[in-house]
């Protein structure tokens, strides 16, 4: 049986499957030359982030203002580790190289 995170994770890149493809190639040509697609990628990388919070409160939303708030933060950074493990760069978006 997998993970709570992990079936969070499956269920939001199996609905948004195709924004997150397409963010994927995105990202691929980001990490070959970050200074010619980081406008794009902060532009597409907006959306994505979007999905990615809502996903992340319906994991941890009703903890947080419970005892399990430490446990909440710690599900929410597995939760971010598992998107990483397939877009590295994610922490990028929203940055702007000078």
């Amino acid at each position: 049986m997998a993970t709570k995170f992990r079936e969070i994770f499956e269920e939001m890149v199996t609905k948004y499957e195709k924004e997150f493809d397409e963010f994927q190639k995105l990202h691929d040509k980001y990490e070959l030359d970050p200074r010619k697609w980081q406008e794009d990628f902060n532009k597409e990388g907006a959306k994505i982030m979007e999905i990615v919070r809502a996903y992340e409160n319906k994991l941890c939303g009703h903890m947080e203002n419970t005892q399990n708030a430490t446990y909440s933060a710690n599900l929410a950074e597995k939760f971010r580790g598992e998107i990483k493990r397939y877009l590295p760069k994610l922490d990028m978006i929203g940055v702007t190289l000078s």
